[in-house]
């Protein structure tokens, strides 16, 4: 038995539901693999004991040295395993001159490999003295117990 006047019209809405669940899945698989894609410089810190660096300032110049000599500077990057830029040490006084001419309170760190030459470590120490770094912090790793 059919009745009047009611008619099979064709569905002019999209079913969003299946879409919005594949968005949810990648999402939880971006967010579960974000933190294993980072990269970084690898440094192999000396490990003594010292305070946490006070977080007064959100973006710190922060200077790497690798045991090969290859420098990278960054700028306001928190996460230590991120490199920053690749520089060499005469872009290094101009690159870092600009931002300390810019932000004078900006705290200037060094992350150098223990297996470095300490001449190396000072030569960089002073290319930041003369762009204008009033002072240099140096980072180390706290020592394995």
């Amino acid at each position: 038995m059919r009745l009047k006047g009611k008619r099979n019209k064709p569905m002019s809405e999209i079913n969003v539901v299946p879409y919005i669940d594949v968005m949810l899945v990648l999402l939880v698989i971006f967010m579960a693999t974000a933190p294993l894609v980072t990269q970084g410089v690898k440094v192999d810190l000396p490990q003594k004991p010292s305070d946490a660096i006070a977080d007064v300032q959100d973006d710190p110049l922060v200077v790497s040295i690798r045991e090969d000599g290859a420098l990278f500077m960054n700028l306001g990057v928190r996460d230590s395993q991120d490199s920053g830029q690749r520089v060499t040490i005469y872009a290094l006084e101009e690159q870092a001159g600009k931002i300390i001419r810019a932000r004078p309170d900006v705290p200037v760190y060094l992350r150098a490999d223990k297996a470095l030459d300490y001449g190396e470590v000072i030569g960089v120490m002073t290319v930041l003295q003369s762009a204008g770094a009033e002072s240099v912090g140096l980072i180390t790793d706290p020592p394995e117990l």
